[in-house]
């Protein structure tokens, strides 16, 4: 096991993606600054007590977990993240066309993410790369980030997890093969980032640039399931021999 799998695994472990007001990672984060401001207040360092104080608000603040309403409709594909949709585009993937939905998240977004839709992780890819700033365009390919593939009943999706200039690592709290529903928590990047969302070109896409979106509950595209062929002509024939057989 490598160690960056093994970094992985424990950092499941430890932060875990239990609902909640914070992620288990703002405490280890956010509570040694804090009792930083008390030593300093103790001490009559007023103004380096209200830094850290502050600094320490802003910790928590940033790895806050609230909950989100969860759209029922079928064929609804909801943000992986909080944040500014930046680009909206044409794009393939892997030479099947389709769309890509770009969001920056800003220091003061929620930075949980989340399942664009519910499905079964058919793979998951950790791509090291750069820090560029996640609003420039090169940040989709260039960047650190972690690729998601997710099967559903309307087809593949694909989403990333795409590191920033201040954020520098990305965390995933699943694996390849797990199932996971829309909307459900999948992990977080740290301090500023930027998701992807890449649907097939048969979906429909209902955000523009600039709107502001939250993970979890607003609604990037539908992508209805389509039915099976010839399942409407069966049921038309089992009708009709019913009917014959009444008659």
């Amino acid at each position: 096991m490598t160690m960056r799998a093994r970094g992985a695994k424990a950092a499941r472990g430890m932060l875990g993606s239990t609902p909640g007001s914070m992620v288990k990672e703002g405490y280890y984060f956010g509570v040694p600054v804090l009792l930083l401001g008390g030593g300093a207040y103790l001490l009559r360092w007023n103004v380096m007590a209200t830094v850290f104080v502050v600094l320490a608000l802003f910790i928590f603040s940033f790895f806050r977990n609230p909950e989100r309403a969860i759209p029922s409709e079928p064929g609804a594909v909801v943000s992986p993240g909080d944040g500014r949709v930046v680009v909206v585009t044409e794009e393939e993937h892997e030479r099947k066309p389709g769309k890509r939905v770009s969001i920056f998240l800003a220091v003061w977004n929620v930075h949980v993410n989340r399942s664009p839709a519910t499905g079964t992780i058919t793979k998951m890819e950790y791509r090291p790369g750069k820090f560029l700033a996640a609003m420039r365009e090169r940040a989709s390919l260039e960047n650190e980030q972690n690729i998601f593939t997710l099967s559903t009943d309307a087809g593949e999706i694909v989403f990333k997890q795409i590191a920033g200039l201040i954020a520098r690592r990305v965390v995933s709290w699943k694996k390849t093969g797990e199932k996971v529903a829309r909307g459900e928590r999948i992990g977080l990047v740290r301090f500023g980032s930027r998701v992807d969302l890449w649907v097939p070109k048969e979906a429909e896409i209902l955000v523009r640039v600039g709107e502001n979106v939250k993970g979890g509950s607003s609604v990037l595209a539908r992508w209805p399931v389509k039915p099976a062929a010839g399942s409407l002509d069966g049921a038309s024939t089992a009708t009709t021999d019913a009917n014959r057989f009444t008659a």
